[in-house]
């Protein structure tokens, strides 16, 4: 019997998905003589492991509670956790209620609930250059047509944006932002370019999507306010008025593996967002959510201030190596939160072929920038993570990439 011809079953939306070069590069780290800037992942010294295990065995010891985690659940997400994020949220501007949230499997759920929602086949999605790999992933699957997004505002008119969409056989349909210590550039955008953006968004009447995933993780500098609690200000505190979603996660700030992300918007926009999660998975696992509520209410401040002690100490270090190192024509960006520095090497370098030398000579592992364009991608480019190499590492590596670089440099 012939095998299947999978290539002829496929939808063309297939043929947008693409493996994450993040991913493939992650499985350097089982080489132990790697030294790694390539994840964008949490230490795991930082995870509350005690924590974690007090709140699963006090919820499965308790046959109530045991019955509720492990049993189907609502869609919506549980209602502990989303009061205590709806507290979260109302400390920092955005006044809501539970019924504007929702839980999602991660943030990454959230983009892609988003994008399906939002996109139809040719539509534009407003993008920054560069922007988060992992939005341009879930936004492929919906076939769009990207367009430049200039959060300064450039000299790109609303009706530029528009006429370009409709000439391609679409509408443009969202903005795409990661305001705070965006990966993968760690650039934080200004309190008037969130305003210039909402304009924008304003004049286009289309939502902007605020991917907050580092938002907490500030080292110095003042708090920007979220794009949400200025969409909320200019609404006279309604949040049913605002055309921003907000998409958070405790990955950053807690534990990745529990999968627990969560979407504030109006409340039109979650009612349809929890039809979709009931078509996708039906609900985030119960259990999962009961111990995050748990870890919220009694380690989130505390484990915020770890994680930002710890992280500013390796940013310091890398801003430090850096200079050291470096030479010239090499330039970065300097960071005062997140987990991420942007680096843009001299012309002529290319950071796809800098990494396939760095690991083979040098045996250092970063990402290189092009993977983070969906338009305008620069080849000279690649991001460097400071979260989970050590200092002593982030010294040696840096000194070794900047050997490297200046054997390269024209």
């Amino acid at each position: 019997m012939t095998a299947l011809d999978w290539s002829h079953v496929f939808a063309t939306r297939s043929e947008r998905m693409r493996a994450s070069e993040i991913r493939e590069l992650l499985k350097l780290l089982d080489q132990p003589d790697i030294i790694s800037f390539a994840g964008g992942i949490p230490d795991p010294a930082l995870f509350p492991v005690e924590a974690i295990r007090d709140a699963q065995h006090a919820i499965l010891s308790d046959p109530k509670q045991a019955a509720q985690a492990l049993q189907y659940s609502i869609s919506e997400g549980y209602l502990p956790l989303r009061r205590w994020i709806a507290d979260l949220m109302g400390k920092n501007g955005v006044p809501c209620t539970p019924d504007n949230i929702l839980i999602t499997c991660g943030s990454q759920q959230g983009l892609d609930f988003l994008a399906k929602m939002l996109l139809s086949p040719g539509d534009t999605a407003l993008v920054e250059a560069p922007t988060y790999l992992g939005a341009l992933q879930a936004f492929n699957c919906y076939e769009p047509r990207y367009d430049r997004l200039i959060p300064d505002g450039g000299n790109v008119t609303p009706a530029a944006y528009a006429a370009a969409a409709e000439k391609a056989g679409g509408r443009v349909k969202f903005a795409y932002v990661v305001p705070d210590f965006a990966n993968p550039t760690g650039i934080t955008l200004s309190v008037e370019n969130r305003e210039k953006l909402l304009d924008l968004a304003t004049e286009l009447a289309i939502p902007v999507i605020e991917d907050s995933a580092y938002q907490a993780l500030r080292f110095e500098g003042e708090a920007v306010p979220s794009i949400l609690s200025l969409d909320v200000a200019r609404n006279g505190g309604d949040i049913e008025k605002t055309r921003t979603v907000f998409c958070g996660t405790f990955s950053k700030t807690l534990v990745p593996a529990l999968r627990i992300g969560w979407i504030v918007a109006a409340t039109p926009l979650i009612q349809k967002l929890v039809l979709t999660k009931q078509a996708g998975d039906l609900h985030s696992s119960t259990l999962n959510q009961m111990v995050m509520a748990r870890l919220a209410e009694t380690t989130y401040d505390a484990n915020v201030a770890r994680a930002i002690a710890l992280y500013r100490t390796r940013r310091d270090a890398l801003m430090a190596a850096l200079a050291a190192s470096m030479p010239k024509g090499v330039e970065w960006t300097k960071p005062e939160g997140g987990l991420f520095t942007w680096v843009t090497l001299p012309d002529g370098i290319d950071g796809a072929e800098l990494l396939a030398r760095a690991i083979a000579e040098e045996r250092v592992a970063f990402v290189p920038g092009k993977a983070f364009f969906a338009t305008d991608a620069m080849a000279n480019t690649i991001r460097l993570n400071f979260s989970s190499p050590t200092v002593e590492d982030i010294g040696e590596g840096i000194a070794r990439l900047g050997r490297l670089i200046a054997r390269m440099t024209p």
